[in-house]
């Protein structure tokens, strides 16, 4: 237990540190304003590895939680399989999302910056082109996590081995995604996808920390049952 909250709670710190350098002033949706700063940044693929270590920590927590507390049969132990396969899906989709976001993009919007004015259209077409399979990916990615947070949320509430709470505010979390999912599908990363990506966030981090505090709070099982301590 205490591998598993110290994972996802790191997950969601280095996270939240590496979007910290993200270049994100300008409005989302105004590629011209945002391919321009995106070419002026020199750390832009260095942020996007240090986004995709976050959510390999936050999943190896997951995954780590999953097999604490699965039950050995039971409808219980369908939702922790399921879940299982969620997060490993979810990450390899975040993989491939951040070598389109953080690689192939920022190539795109470099040539189109250098490029003479007769080739910046087609140069311009060519990251706009990458950055809608970005919001594709994305907004798949986003689902696939929403669904593993909600499956996973189920199992913590349901075995009743942590605090039932952090079950809710993992299922809550993933409603969360899965509303920045169909968002960024549908418009991209326009205003409407404010609040679910800030609800994401707050969410995340709450659990991550409640889960890590209970992990610690737990008493070590072996004391007061017969097995010496140290003095």
């Amino acid at each position: 237990m205490h591998l598993a909250a110290a994972l996802a709670f790191a997950g969601v710190v280095v996270s939240l540190v590496a979007g910290l350098f993200h270049a994100d002033s300008a409005n989302a949706n105004d590629h011209p304003a945002t391919f321009a700063e995106y070419a002026r940044s020199t750390i832009w693929t260095a942020v996007h590895l240090g986004q995709f270590v976050g959510m390999a920590l936050l999943i190896a927590g997951l995954l780590v939680l999953l097999v604490v507390l699965t039950p050995p049969d039971g409808a219980l132990a369908w939702t922790a399989r399921f879940a299982t396969v969620a997060a490993v899906t979810a990450l390899a989709l975040y993989a491939v999302l951040q070598a389109v976001d953080g690689v192939a993009l920022k190539h795109a919007v470099d040539a189109w910056a250098a490029a003479a004015e007769p080739a910046k259209a087609s140069q311009f077409a060519t990251a706009e082109g990458i950055r809608w399979l970005e919001w594709g990916m994305r907004s798949y990615q986003s689902f696939v996590l929403g669904a593993a947070l909600v499956l996973t949320g189920a199992v913590v509430a349901g075995t009743g081995r942590v605090s039932r709470p952090v079950g809710y505010l993992m299922a809550l979390s993933g409603a969360a995604y899965v509303a920045q999912g169909w968002i960024i599908g549908a418009e991209g990363f326009a205003s409407a996808n404010a609040i679910p990506t800030l609800a994401g966030i707050v969410l995340v981090l709450v659990w991550s920390a409640w889960l890590l505090a209970s992990a610690w709070a737990r008493r070590d099982p072996r004391v007061g049952a017969g097995t010496p301590t140290a003095r």
